[in-house]
């Protein structure tokens, strides 16, 4: 039985308000790389109207030599679908995105292909944050070894030293005086490290933009003096479960490390932003738990940038960008963050470098658990 017009245009109404519906950004290109078409998520996707879309050409989408633009010309060539995964559409525009991208023919439009970005963003947020939480973690061993081991000798040493110094020489003094003060040292050096200890601490729900305030304050009042604050703050945000000082300690850490990179820059910015943002629970590999963190809080710089070789190490302790650096400070971030049960990520290209942390709600559950909502 033949369709008639009537049905073959509504079948036609069906398939734009399908593609319109469906969540990952969907374009409909042309032979010579036109775009015909994009649906809601494209638009989202790309940070552009439809109509505006429409005008440009694939290649002004993507970064020049994209695997995209070989995939389409596969697809006109061999007229089957093509996918390539893990593929880098990172502009100034869109910021840093890695997708899965799909191209397929239409069979009913010789001269038009279907190009369907997966994005993997969060996902490979999440497994880069729960390395960092790992290497976190293992600072913590290390500590309560140094505490332990460490610290116990050095206090024999150094009260073996002050009884010598009582009945020594001037000349003697000062050798036993040089012990005192290096076993002083060591033992500050360990109690940098105690912080990394697994203590409990009381948590309750935190206004995060009391936390954010007073943050900005002390930046204010000393390091970030010279600094322009930007808030964008959503007001209904819901409390996090948490430690007011440890968040603090993280929030203060980051504004800190970004008015460092902004130097003596007459223009340097530090934004801190807040939003809740929806999304989907993600699975933890190893757990049949999902995490589920609406909770964005990000801490923004126009600074020079992470160099790019110690990205991938930035949360690891004892990397650092400093010369004088310890490293601890990203580490005990990640650590805190993932007592909290959240992730942290940061984005960094020159001008612009962004630390997001995703937190977890305040709950009633959590309250009478004494756990955080996952």
């Amino acid at each position: 039985m033949m369709a008639t017009t009537d049905s073959y245009e509504s079948n036609a109404i069906d398939a734009a308000q399908v593609l319109g519906a469906i969540p990952n950004p969907i374009l409909v290109v042309g032979r010579q790389g036109d775009i015909s078409y994009a649906n809601p998520a494209a638009e989202q996707f790309f940070d552009s109207g439809a109509a505006v879309l429409c005008r440009q050409n694939l290649r002004d989408l993507v970064p020049f030599g994209s695997p995209v633009l070989q995939l389409f010309a596969q697809v006109f060539r061999e007229r089957y679908s093509v996918a390539e995964y893990d593929v880098d559409l990172g502009s100034p525009r869109i910021g840093e995105r890695l997708v899965d991208v799909q191209v397929s023919p239409v069979p009913e439009a010789q001269d038009h292909v279907i190009v369907r970005f997966d994005e993997r963003t969060m996902a490979a947020k999440i497994d880069r944050a729960l390395t960092h939480r790992g290497a976190a973690r293992s600072v913590t061993g290390m500590a309560a070894v140094l505490a332990h081991e460490v610290k116990n000798p050095l206090s024999g040493i150094r009260g073996a030293a002050q009884l010598l110094e009582a009945n020594c020489s001037q000349a003697d003094r000062e050798l036993t005086r040089l012990i005192c003060d290096e076993t002083d040292r060591i033992c500050a050096l360990v109690d940098s490290m105690e912080v990394f200890t697994d203590k409990r601490i009381d948590r309750g729900p935190v206004n995060i933009h009391q936390v954010l305030e007073h943050v900005r304050k002390v930046a204010q009042a000393g390091f970030g003096k010279n600094v322009r604050f930007i808030e964008r703050y959503d007001p209904s945000l819901p409390p996090v479960n948490g430690s007011r000082d440890q968040l603090v300690q993280v929030f203060l850490n980051l504004v800190k490390n970004a008015a460092e990179a902004l130097g003596d820059d007459p223009n340097g910015e530090i934004t801190l932003t807040t939003a809740y943002r929806h999304g989907v629970r993600l699975a933890v590999r190893g757990s049949r738990d999902k995490l589920h963190l609406p909770l964005e809080v990000t801490v923004q710089d126009n600074g020079p940038g992470v160099p790019e070789d110690i990205r991938p190490y930035l949360f690891d302790p004892f990397v650092s960008t400093k010369v004088s650096g310890s490293g601890l400070g990203l580490a005990l971030v990640a650590k805190i963050i993932g007592d909290h049960g959240g992730v942290i990520e940061c984005d960094s290209r020159p001008r612009r470098t962004v630390f997001s942390a995703r937190l977890p709600v305040h709950s009633l559950a959590a309250d009478e658990a004494g756990e955080f909502e996952e």
